[in-house]
């Protein structure tokens, strides 16, 4: 259960979420933005993990496939994340980050995605429409669902378990979304405060983040391997 958790919080760091987020924050009646986005994200993410939670059940493997294949995709996917750890320790991302800059700088300037024209119209329609087509599911979301079907416990229970994969997993619009509720006064000042922490710590927690997670997951795959 522990590595399903882990793994919400990894399917949340969404850049696409981030950036929604961050533009609809920035708008007028962010509230009505994010639930627009939220409830269309929702439906798009939890149909398409029951779908992909019942699927694997109704799949067939053998027993002997999954236990290879499945220490095997965590120790890939720990090296990929330990990968990681060590580029950014390097700074090799801010060279890659520096180069893509420059290509940035040297082709015509075009605007923003239309994701984010869109949402800088302030419809609450239109973010729902948005959050819908924007929340597919990406290599930690797959995984989250590959745990959750590993459980093997009841129908009720697996759809319980997915809705609130889901529901951690979109924390960064839930979190704004009821302080914006409570307190509409102190959240745009304690948001800015929060962004700017961010920016001053992101690097440290990015590399032991994706290092402890790597060093995690390729441990748990030898374990896997030689039982």
């Amino acid at each position: 259960m522990g590595q399903v958790i882990l793994l919400s919080l990894t399917a949340s760091l969404n850049p696409t979420l981030i950036a929604a987020t961050t533009v609809m924050l920035l708008l007028d009646r962010p509230t009505r933005l994010m639930i627009g986005y939220l409830l269309g994200a929702y439906m798009t993410s939890i149909t398409l993990g029951l779908v992909i939670v019942f699927s694997l059940s109704n799949s067939g493997t053998t027993n002997t496939t999954e236990n290879t294949l499945s220490p095997a995709v965590d120790i890939a996917l720990g090296g990929i994340a330990l990968a990681a750890a060590f580029a950014l320790h390097t700074g090799r991302d801010e060279r890659l980050r520096e180069r893509r800059r420059a290509r940035k700088a040297a082709k015509p300037e075009t605007g923003p995605p239309r994701w984010q024209r869109e949402l800088s119209k302030g419809s609450a329609r239109t973010t729902f429409v948005v959050g819908a087509l924007l929340t597919l599911p990406g290599a930690s979301y797959l995984a989250g669902l590959d745990e959750i079907h590993k459980l093997k416990q009841s129908t009720s229970v697996t759809v319980l378990l997915v809705i609130a994969f889901n529901i951690v997993m979109l924390w960064l619009l839930e979190v704004p979304l009821a302080c914006f509720s409570i307190a509409p006064d102190w959240t745009p000042r304690a948001i800015a405060r929060a962004k700017a922490w961010v920016v001053r710590h992101a690097h440290v927690f990015a590399v032991r983040g994706f290092a402890g997670l790597g060093a995690l997951l390729v441990i748990k795959g030898v374990i896997g391997l030689a039982t």
